[in-house]
């Protein structure tokens, strides 16, 4: 396993802890909004700095690509705030 891999492990599963949820409905999220790719190939960048702006970082990914996705759906009207809640643990 690479070096990206096993840090990507390593953040989905802190970040899931941090939404108080598992590392599978994370991926889950993040492979429906198009974001795993992404998120990986940001290793230089998250690894050198606290975890925290990592998580920070992806919770504004997760709310522009939710967003966005909300529009095109007709589910969030323009200049309509929307809200997206953090994924639980069923």
């Amino acid at each position: 396993m690479t070096k990206e891999m096993e840090f990507f492990t390593f953040l989905l599963e802190q970040y899931a802890a941090y939404k108080e949820t598992t590392a599978d409905i994370i991926l889950k999220q993040f492979d429906n909004l198009n974001l795993t790719d992404f998120i990986m190939n940001m290793y230089e960048m998250y690894h050198s700095e606290a975890i925290q702006n990592a998580f920070d970082d992806i919770d504004l990914l997760i709310a522009e690509k939710s967003k966005k996705k909300s529009q095109k759906s007709g589910s969030c009207r323009q200049n309509q705030t929307c809200f997206f809640p953090k994924p639980r643990l069923k």
